[in-house]
């Protein structure tokens, strides 16, 4: 069990530290959930400036296979970021990650960001390492974006 818990606030910041000590193989990360719509798209594409219109004109989205306009890359990494570093705490640090986008984001589903550690490993006397796997997924298709991620999170005895 860990020390930290994220409210499923989509404004939420971490604030407390989750120790390497306190981390369980199979622990859940309870992550949080976005209902996605219209405004958060049009917030999405102009703040990335991805101005590509399969990410805000549904009738080039349709013509281009798609069942609407969907979330573009940027947001999808930064969703599942904001799960580990949310997790890890201010003295944690993500050292990789990766994700596999298969399936789409589109406005009016409901996105949960959730995680779970799938493995720890020693690094040092200050620090350990653990694998996580994260992914998102909507109540329309299931999971949309698995992804994988090494954490470095410090000893409690180091804190």
């Amino acid at each position: 069990m860990t020390t930290q818990t994220t409210p499923n606030s989509p404004n939420s910041i971490a604030t407390e530290q989750t120790y390497f000590e306190d981390v369980r193989e199979g622990d859940l990360i309870e992550g949080y959930d976005l209902t996605l719509d219209w405004t958060k798209m049009v917030e999405q594409v102009s703040g990335s400036q991805d101005f590509y219109p399969v990410h805000h004109d549904p009738e080039f989205a349709a013509e281009a296979g798609h069942p609407a306009i969907f979330y573009n890359t940027g947001w999808t990494q930064a969703a599942l970021c904001r799960v580990v570093t949310d997790w890890a705490g201010p003295a944690g640090w993500m050292s990789k990650f990766r994700f596999e986008m298969r399936r789409m984001n589109i406005p009016d589903d409901e996105v949960h960001a959730r995680g779970k550690v799938v493995g720890k490993s020693d690094l040092d006397d200050e620090h350990g390492l653990v694998e996580l796997e994260v992914w998102l997924e909507n109540d329309r298709l299931g999971v949309t974006t698995p992804g994988w991620a090494t954490v470095r999170l410090p000893r409690r005895s180091r804190a």
